[in-house]
């Protein structure tokens, strides 16, 4: 018989009730709750021992059906209106506040404005806490600082060519900066590498936040920035929303940037939340740029906002090229001079070597067996299906039967043979895809480039010959009008005083005027007519709906039946579904005025009962960069 065990008595430990704060016991915040419905502000119980460490834009943790999330104070309060049992906060996250009750109001205002969950806006506002800096960091009182007031300006500011943008842009900071910090949202890293070199040059405190930071060091600076007295804040989109102590004045650098666009649902963009800001902090707003973007220039037209431009004439000259050549005859004479003195830019309008095949006898466009089109990747290679990679060694014209190649759609490399062929003995520099050149020695040489990845050069270019220009106009979306017209300044504007800007271009394009004047007036005021009549962007609001292809049709039907309805504004127009690939398909939705409102509500709305019915969220992006 075996013997008995002693037998262990187990100790319950029971939890000391948490008693609620003396002073404002309750709490309103937001929920990471990650479910897009639940986007109302919650009420919780404050304990007395964090009372001290509960203040607005502080992290905190709550229970919410049934586990511990992170929430973010909005207010405290006295009383709650709810009936019933309250839950409290179980933990302080973070002791140091991320967020002021104006910059949480921005934050409520943007996620109105694009019809999304105020977490979702929250990422992008505030980036993600790190506990040793938490523990390390000492908050600075902002009680003896206090936001200078605003002169009113709201501004768009064209640069000048000859001279580099971040010069120009730190003037304008330092001048800025003598009423209160400035914040300035760059589009991308190389930009700000570009802002921060020519700001320290003179001198300029400054606080950078954006990705390329480690994690600690970008947090640490946020919670600098919060209580910053006459400093340059400057960071990427996300940064757009930090709160400053003497804010006077937002700067956005190359304001028509699609990086100044949020790639991710709910796609809020730069302009529209400065805009927003502007109305709540009264500060002043520039933006800059060579040319300025539809939004503005409709603004610009109707007297709201402001166009700062210096008079220039520039030396320009176009050659259409009949034969399709890429240097067209009368080039010729005007690189050589140019190669006299310095370097010369070509710039380029794709990457690669051919990106494209014909027949050279029937001019039959060359395709693989799987419907997709043929490229020819190098000098001598094989041509090669550009979607199932499939090599033609022996390829023939399927229309005519002969073999003889033409390589059309020429890309940067092949173009480098031909260009090298007509100019020998010079040095030929490209800068491109993953080889991109920061700058080049002010010596006679070549330099070829594709858009975005164009090297500086001290004193500039002796000429800028931009090739093909006709293509860098014909891409199929609405902004291509846009791009190309920034895309011409910025690269005309690297020349030198003396030097030639030299267009492949019919010399009755208005680019060509455009650029001698310095102004994209004519340009902008006749594309904003044709936008008008139909109307489109930026006369209508926008909304691009995702949802897989299955269900696009009945969806459709649903925005259909709304206007008729009266649900939707009778105002709003519906198009699609079209396919976006993948198993999706999207529908683009326009209205126009004050029915835009609505038309966000009904979306945020649609979305919300989606989320109760536990359907699959569809992709709702509003003013998106691109349709």
């Amino acid at each position: 018989m075996a013997t008995p065990r002693r037998l262990n008595l187990k100790a319950e430990i029971i939890p000391r009730p948490k008693v609620s704060a003396l002073v404002k016991p309750i709490v309103r915040v937001w929920v990471d709750s990650g479910v897009f419905h639940l986007d109302s502000a919650f009420d919780y119980a404050v304990p007395e021992e964090f009372s001290h460490l509960v203040a607005v834009g502080v992290r905190v943790q709550v229970p919410f059906n049934g586990r511990e999330v992170e929430a973010i104070v909005l207010e405290r309060l006295d009383e709650t209106k709810v009936t019933g049992a309250i839950k409290t906060i179980t933990k302080i996250l973070s002791p140091h506040p991320v967020a002021t009750s104006t910059s949480l109001e921005l934050i409520t205002l943007a996620s109105q404005h694009w019809g999304a969950h105020p977490f979702d806006i929250l990422r992008s506002a505030i980036p993600p806490r790190v506990a040793a800096v938490d523990k390390t960091f000492v908050n600075v009182s902002q009680d003896e600082f206090k936001a200078p007031a605003s002169q009113g300006i709201y501004a768009f500011i064209a640069f000048e060519p000859f001279e580099s943008p971040p010069e120009q842009v730190v003037r304008h900071i330092q001048k800025a900066l003598a009423h209160g910090s400035v914040l300035l949202i760059a589009p991308d890293e190389g930009d700000i590498d570009a802002i921060v070199k020519s700001a320290a040059r003179v001198g300029i405190p400054f606080l950078r936040l954006d990705s390329s930071l480690p994690r600690a060091i970008r947090y640490q600076n946020y919670l600098k920035a919060m209580a910053a007295q006459k400093v340059l804040v400057i960071g990427a989109r996300g940064a757009v929303f930090t709160p400053i102590a003497d804010l006077k004045t937002i700067i956005v650098y190359k304001e028509s940037s699609h990086d100044h666009y949020e790639i991710r649902t709910p796609a809020w963009n730069v302009k529209d939340v400065v805009k927003l800001r502007k109305g709540l902090e009264n500060l002043d707003v520039y933006f800059t740029g060579y040319t300025p973007s539809l939004d503005l220039s409709l603004q610009i037209e109707n007297k709201q906002l402001e166009y700062v431009a210096q008079n220039h004439r520039l030396s320009v000259k176009a050659f259409s090229s009949e034969d399709g050549t890429l240097l067209p005859g009368k080039i010729f004479t005007p690189i050589r001079k140019a190669l006299a003195r310095g370097p010369v830019l070509f710039l380029v309008p794709r990457k690669g070597y051919g990106n494209a095949l014909l027949c050279a006898h029937c001019k039959n466009l060359a395709m693989c067996a799987c419907g997709s089109r043929l490229v020819v990747v190098s000098k001598g290679a094989a041509p090669s299906c550009t979607t199932c990679l499939s090599t033609y060694p022996d390829w023939k014209c399927s229309w005519c039967q002969r073999d003889k190649q033409y390589v059309a759609a020429r890309g940067i490399e092949r173009a480098s043979e031909e260009i090298s062929r007509a100019f020998t003995g010079l040095p030929i520099i490209l800068s491109f895809g993953d080889v991109i050149k920061g700058s080049v020695e002010s010596k006679p040489s070549i330099v070829l480039s594709t858009p975005g990845a164009v090297p500086r050069v001290n004193g500039g270019y002796g000429a800028v010959v931009i090739l093909e220009g006709l293509k860098f106009f014909a891409h199929p979306d609405l902004r291509a009008q846009e791009r190309a017209r920034e895309l011409f300044f910025e690269t005309a504007a690297m020349i030198n005083a003396k030097g030639e800007v030299l267009l492949s271009i019919d010399e009755a394009h208005p680019i060509v005027a455009s650029l001698i004047r310095w102004s994209p007036g004519a340009m902008i005021r006749r594309e904003l007519a044709e936008r008008g009549e139909i109307p489109l962007p930026p006369y209508v609001r926008s909304a691009v709906i995702t949802s897989p292809t299955p269900e696009a049709t009945t969806l459709f039907s649903g925005l259909e039946k709304a206007i008729e309805s009266q649900r939707l504004p009778s105002t709003v127009r519906v198009f699609g579904p079209h396919d976006a690939g993948k198993g999706l398909s999207k529908i683009v939705l326009y209205s126009q005025g004050m029915d835009s409102k609505a038309l966000v509500d009904f979306l945020h709305e649609l979305q919300r009962r989606r989320s109760i019915a536990k359907k699959e969220l569809l992709g709702i992006k509003v003013d998106p960069y691109s349709l």
